[in-house]
């Protein structure tokens, strides 16, 4: 299963998402008007291109409509920002996705049609670019470089089966060390436990584990 996204701004947190996207196996369009930044990320993105986001044809050429989410990930030009996210939302995205500067930038995004505003300085680029992928993928926290701890909700492959019947330790390398349910945390699940719809599981595991188990249990086709 494959998703498309695009992100716009290619700076130090547009990049990180655009490259963990990738890394996951997304199909990323990446834009900016910096053609330094854009060659940058030509091997690592889908697509790399140089186009104003503010304007309304260049974003249409590149195919935006047929774009399932979009990550407006524009520097310190709100401006940019703002008049980026009104087309997006004109031309009837999906999903958008936008870095905010400030809480008025933000109130102000949550007016003109934003799903989603994060503020970089308070959330990774990882954490983001993992939340983005399903809704299902709650939090997402790095304890090293090459290990993770994630909070997921229990996907439609995962309801109404006990532990042992999804053996996740086995078929994914991953340990389940805990589980939610409504208030209440199950810190030793037994193997028998049968998980139900809002169930949230508590995952770790190395990071490219934690990959697999997301693709192939967690993210709801």
């Amino acid at each position: 299963m494959k998703r498309d996204f695009a992100v716009i701004g290619l700076g130090r947190f547009g990049g990180s998402i655009c490259r963990e996207l990738s890394m996951e196996g997304m199909e990323v369009l990446a834009i900016d008007n910096d053609e330094d930044k854009v060659n940058e990320y030509k091997n690592i993105a889908s697509h790399a291109v140089i186009a104003d986001s503010t304007d309304e044809v260049s974003l249409k050429e590149l195919g935006i409509k047929n774009i399932d989410h979009v990550i407006v990930a524009i520097g310190d030009n709100i401006q940019a920002s703002i008049l980026t996210t009104v087309i997006l939302t004109d031309l009837g995205i999906k999903k958008i996705t936008v870095k905010a500067q400030n809480d008025y930038h933000e109130k102000i995004l949550n007016k003109i049609g934003a799903d989603h505003v994060v503020h970089p300085e308070r959330d990774m680029g990882k954490r983001i670019a993992h939340n983005i992928i399903s809704n299902n993928i709650l939090d997402y926290l790095e304890l090293s470089d090459d290990h993770s701890i994630v909070e997921v909700k229990a996907g439609n492959k995962m309801v109404g089966k006990t532990l042992i019947d999804l053996d996740i330790r086995a078929n994914y390398g991953c340990n389940v060390v805990a589980i939610k349910q409504g208030k209440e945390i199950n810190v030793s699940p037994s193997a028998e436990d049968v998980l139900k719809e809002e169930d949230v599981l508590i995952v770790i595991g190395a990071d490219k584990d934690i990959s697999r188990f997301e693709k192939h249990l967690v993210i709801d086709d």
